[in-house]
């Protein structure tokens, strides 16, 4: 262990921070890109089912970010500690806190799994599905929450690996399942006839594969934090600083639930159409996105890794070629998309209302998508250095300070073009507000 260590340590701290970055970044970026393929394959193959359905898909979306928010705030929240407590050469507490999340993530996937089967219908209705939705919803729905527990264990294992700067093994995990998912949708939804409940169980049985590949990588020497029931901590200080560190991860995402519920509140009076538009948009978004969070995903255990061995000039350097890279890659994607927002629609639904809705709301997102990955990388970066005030702050920031009183506000005066700007207004807010918090740290780490 103690050998590992020290060579890891090394690669860390040594490396230079742009070779650094971009080799825990490529992996992740390829594991991002894999998970939105395969929820954009969900989209795609039951949008040949119809507006109704593919509308369900664009609902249920919400509860699968609620599972992810949990599983990252306990994978964030040990993942922040394990790479600052191995920065600090402290093996034995990496893997206390690499058990307590792990475990932490399965308890609270099982409640989880629970109590949505029990209040499965209210909390469909809550997050905005009419009479014809609901029923390709619950289809889709109970698999997802059967298969909680393994999708928030996944998103611990996969961050611990982050985090010691292992990214290349946890791409293995969610590529292998991202592509079983590709495979599984048209055979489940199109050969054995499910419908929206082929799609589910095709992404429940990719999640459960993906869980046990993720946690084969914890066997033998290819990590130092390994994962024990004794080793599980005892100590509320420790759960409670996970927990802590873990809630600007439970609020970027649980935000993103949030704010996919009311903007599908809000959509309904415009009809299933602007449902399963905006639906289109956002998965869309994401998978550009996803290139951004890929690269701030790399960046982050640099910079906790570092912050931790007290090398601030590397942390300040990361942060500002994270952003560099990320603004360059999303600006072309986003140049792209705007050219070919109505054909891009179209493959998802072949929809009049549905394109025409979903073309404007996309070319509207893409024309400020670019700004974005500064809010995403100070978040991570603040995150990692335990700036748990200001990680907040940022994570709350692009879906829900900014976001949610805009889409609540603006229809009422613009109609469904205030559905349609909302997101992107609310980026152009978050990346004035977020500004000065960065100035602030960098300066605050320079003394």
């Amino acid at each position: 262990m103690r050998a590992t260590l020290d060579k890891q340590y090394k690669e860390m701290t040594e490396t230079s921070i742009e070779k650094l970055i971009l080799k825990l970044s490529i992996p992740t970026i390829i594991s991002m890109l894999v998970t939105n393929i395969y929820n954009m394959a969900d989209t795609f193959f039951v949008g040949k089912l119809g507006t109704s359905a593919s509308a369900a898909i664009g609902i249920v979306f919400s509860l699968m970010t609620i599972n992810q928010a949990v599983g990252f705030m306990c994978g964030h929240g040990s993942g922040s500690n394990i790479s600052r407590k191995l920065g600090n050469k402290q093996p034995n507490e990496a893997i206390k806190f690499a058990s307590t999340g792990f475990f932490m993530s399965l308890f609270l996937g099982v409640v989880i799994m629970i109590f949505g089967i029990i209040f499965m219908e209210p909390f469909l209705r809550i997050m905005g599905s009419t009479d014809t939705i609901m029923p390709y919803a619950r289809d889709y729905a109970i698999c997802i929450l059967l298969s909680a527990p393994f999708m928030t264990g996944s998103c611990v294992l996969n961050n611990v690996l982050r985090y010691e700067g292992r990214a290349a093994l946890a791409m293995v995990g969610l590529t292998l399942g991202g592509v079983l998912n590709i495979i599984g949708d048209p055979i489940f939804i199109f050969v054995f006839n499910f419908g929206t409940l082929g799609a589910g169980i095709s992404t429940a049985i990719s999640q459960i594969i993906s869980f046990f590949v993720l946690l084969f990588m914890f066997g033998g020497d290819r990590t130092v934090s390994k994962l024990r029931i004794s080793a599980v901590s005892k100590d509320i200080k420790d759960i409670i600083n996970i927990l802590e560190t873990g809630v600007p991860s439970l609020i970027r995402q649980g935000m993103m639930s949030v704010s996919t519920m009311v903007l599908n509140y809000m959509s309904m009076p415009y009809g299933d159409a602007a449902i399963a538009a905006m639906s289109i948009v956002s998965r869309v978004t994401n998978f550009i996105f996803a290139i951004a969070l890929g690269i701030s995903q790399g960046f982050q255990p640099v910079s906790a890794f570092n912050y931790g061995a007290k090398k601030f000039k590397r942390v300040k350097r990361a942060f500002v070629f994270c952003c560099s890279i990320s603004m360059f890659i999303i600006g072309v994607l986003s140049i792209l998309s705007l050219l070919f927002s109505g054909h891009i629609i179209g493959q998802f639904r072949d929809d009049a209302d549905v394109i025409r809705i979903g073309t404007f709301a996309l070319r509207a997102q893409c024309a400020v998508l670019f700004i974005s990955p500064i809010t995403l990388a100070a978040s991570m970066m603040f995150q990692g250095a335990g700036e748990n005030l200001y990680a907040s702050i940022a994570s709350f920031l692009r879906s829900g300070i900014t976001f949610v009183p805009i889409v609540m506000i603006l229809p009422k005066f613009l109609g469904i073009y205030g559905i349609q700007l909302a997101q992107p207004l609310a980026d152009v807010i978050s990346f004035v507000i977020v500004i000065p918090l960065i100035f602030n740290f960098f300066k605050r780490i320079e003394k």
